[in-house]
């Protein structure tokens, strides 16, 4: 009776427990911070700003909204025109870098020609943050070919394309609109009379860059930390110079004066060459279509 009894209670025992119950497997990536493999390489990604707006030759504009990547050893790089360049280690490593490069910021300008694009603003590395240029050449396709850092933190992009086979395709006076246009040639124009100096020249052709989104103006707080507040002495026009230096002969007649009656002995400097100071340098002969801003229909070269 008593081994009946305690049959039963055993087998209500097992009954009560049901069957074995198996280990449950929790299958969820880790997340080891932004640098998690297992996220999107967009989740990582935290730009410091949004990207300049799309400029430079209208036919470029397809490009933007597109992405061409090159992977090299165990990085993949990734150029997305108009938009930012970005490295991503291609490891399982709880720490692989996965980082941003430069964002769109301007254009490189040079002789009349779209020279290059540069990104800047990119992730921090030491003191100063990550840029990038990248270079447009002929291609028979759009692909991003080569990579480089010449620099610390500065990196070389080379992205071919057949948008830029043309030879003219990269001139800067056709991309600009029409009133723009005739702001240049009275820039040249003004340059070729001698009306401004090749400083001032300079000076007028950035700032029309500038309006017309090529190019962005500097920070007034770096070039007041580079020049160390002290007032610039770059004249525009041949005028303004002048007048600015009879002013400085009219100071120093007076502080010669005050020396005189005060019995202390002035001492002349060293004469310089009056003319090679005021900028009567005469301007660099030019072309006649360059006097007027190539339009990009005359010639053979960029």
């Amino acid at each position: 009776m008593a081994a009946r009894l305690a049959r039963l209670l055993l087998l209500f025992g097992l009954a009560a427990r049901g069957p074995a119950s198996k280990m449950k497997v929790v299958e969820e990536p880790n997340t080891f911070g932004l640098n998690n493999p297992f996220l999107p390489q967009t989740s990582r990604l935290q730009p410091k700003r949004d990207p300049s707006p799309v400029s430079g030759p209208a036919h470029l504009s397809r490009l933007s909204g597109k992405c061409f990547s090159l992977v090299e050893s165990t990085y993949k790089y990734e150029f997305c025109p108009f938009h930012n360049v970005t490295q991503h280690e291609q490891t399982f490593r709880w720490n692989a870098y996965s980082g941003i490069l430069g964002i769109w910021h301007e254009w490189e300008i040079a002789n009349n020609t779209f020279r290059g694009m540069w990104m800047r603003d990119g992730d921090s590395c030491r003191s100063r943050s990550r840029q990038s240029k990248v270079e447009l050449t002929c291609g028979k396709s759009n692909r991003l070919a080569h990579v480089s850092e010449p620099s610390t933190c500065v990196y070389a992009l080379t992205f071919e394309t057949p948008l830029v086979c043309h030879p003219h395709s990269l001139l800067v006076y056709p991309a600009l609109p029409a009133d723009l246009q005739q702001r240049w040639d009275q820039v040249e124009q003004d340059l070729a009379d001698e009306l401004i100096t090749s400083q001032g020249y300079e000076k007028l052709l950035r700032a029309l860059f500038e309006d017309a989104g090529y190019l962005k103006a500097p920070e007034e707080s770096e070039s007041a930390q580079q020049d160390g507040g002290a007032q610039s002495l770059v004249f525009e026009t041949l005028e303004s110079c002048n007048k600015a230096h009879k002013e400085l002969s009219k100071e120093i007649k007076r502080l010669k004066s005050v020396l005189t009656q005060h019995g202390i002995p002035y001492t002349k400097p060293a004469e310089t060459s009056t003319s090679a100071n005021l900028g009567s340098k005469t301007p660099i002969d030019r072309a006649a279509e360059q006097l007027r801003g190539d339009p990009g229909l005359r010639g053979n070269t960029l």
